[in-house]
């Protein structure tokens, strides 16, 4: 693979071991039909099952591929971060390992670019977005609760969906944004869109066809629950009127 990489796509991956082949076919698929160049980099965040050798036995299949294996779990941030860094491409696309929107839908997110923007998040809740499969109710009420209280502590206004786990972005974002970035947990959506426009960089959404993934591992309490999220998104806030990402 050249030097020069147009597009990297990061894939954070926790007990995906059954499933990541499968959408790292469909990945290979798709780009192998583009004339640019590429590159998949799968963060494996400390999995105990099969994950990585999953992924190194694709190989052989998939083009430009690699793997960053953790021995310890961080977090989904974490991991996000750590393959957006490690990654060289032009543009850099973080998705889901359950395929739960489609790469497919970077023929929405390209145009957007191409009209000034810098980084281009996927939304479940604007016109045009459709949820095939969706999740549990009492996981949406918390869901919709949550995108309340991240619009009106961040100002995020514009942005009834934080938290869909495909995003693109510039080069430029990774360096000025993502390097600063320091929430591990799933809120580093919320704290990525917050930074990326307190440093004035355009901010685009565009709507996509979404699958509920009944595997998550979201829960009320924990480090990945609800109870987490909302102590990282007061400490966002927090960061942002203290001059924290200035350092």
């Amino acid at each position: 693979m050249s030097e020069s990489v147009y597009l990297s796509v990061v894939i954070p991956s926790y007990k995906e071991g059954k499933r990541i082949g499968r959408t790292l076919l469909d990945i290979d698929e798709y780009l192998r039909s583009k004339d640019y160049s590429y590159e998949i980099i799968v963060v494996v965040d400390g999995s105990p099952d099969d994950t990585a050798q999953v992924v190194r036995n694709h190989m052989s299949q998939v083009q430009n591929l690699r793997v960053i294996d953790n021995p310890e779990n961080h977090g989904k941030g974490y991991v996000v971060r750590q393959g957006l860094l490690e990654a060289k491409g032009e543009y850099r696309l973080f998705m889901d390992a359950d395929g739960s929107t489609s790469i497919s839908h970077l023929d929405r997110l390209f145009p957007e670019f191409e009209k000034g923007f810098d980084l281009v998040i996927g939304s479940r809740d604007i016109p045009g977005s459709f949820v095939q499969i969706h999740q549990p109710r009492h996981k949406e009420i918390f869901g919709d609760m949550g995108n309340w209280a991240i619009r009106i502590l961040l100002g995020l206004w514009r942005f009834p969906d934080t938290q869909c786990g495909f995003k693109m972005m510039r080069s430029t974002v990774v360096k000025e944004v993502v390097s600063k970035m320091v929430v591990d947990r799933f809120g580093f959506d919320f704290e990525m869109l917050a930074l990326a426009r307190y440093k004035k960089f355009r901010v685009s959404q565009v709507p996509v066809r979404w699958l509920n993934d009944d595997a998550t591992t979201v829960t009320l309490t924990g480090p990945n629950g609800y109870v987490r999220v909302l102590y990282d998104l007061v400490l966002t806030r927090w960061r942002l009127f203290t001059g924290f990402y200035n350092e």
